[in-house]
């Protein structure tokens, strides 16, 4: 994964100051974990967008990363793009006690890490399930998701 460099074009769909997460939209883990954040994440200061939308779909080929299959949810801080066990680490560090517990899995290394977070993500239809389509967010969290209107 490379950032192209072009923020630019990113910026027309993310502000700089903006924490996105990229999920699956159709996958029941991922959309358990959007609600997660959604839950606690008392500074609202995460956006959440599906990879199948329009915007996560841009975002991705900003990165290079795949747009037809998914197999790792994506962070983006300050327009630099992280993933895997990474991702996971930086949001669930900005979330607060007792989520910031979760730092102390940054003492075990990446690439074992990384592999843990692959066994579920490949499998993750398998063990949690997914949805025929994506589903929408609820009203009262409209604002917490990129818009395809913004």
């Amino acid at each position: 994964m490379t950032n192209v460099g072009n923020s630019h074009r990113l910026s027309s769909i993310i502000g700089i100051e903006d924490n996105l997460i990229l999920f699956d939209g159709v996958c029941r883990l991922c959309n358990a974990w959007s609600r997660f954040i959604i839950r606690h994440d008392k500074k609202r200061i995460f956006r959440l967008a599906s990879v199948q939308s329009a915007q996560g779909q841009q975002i991705l080929e900003h990165f290079g990363m795949p747009t037809d299959h998914f197999d790792t949810m994506l962070y983006v801080e300050r327009y630099t793009p992280y993933e895997k066990s990474e991702a996971f680490l930086r949001v669930t560090a900005k979330l607060g006690f007792p989520w910031t517990g979760t730092r102390v899995l940054w003492l075990v290394p990446r690439a074992i890490r990384d592999w843990f977070y692959d066994r579920i993500a490949l499998n993750r239809y398998r063990l949690f399930g997914r949805y025929d389509r994506c589903l929408l967010p609820a009203p009262d969290h409209d604002q917490r998701f990129l818009n395809d209107a913004e």
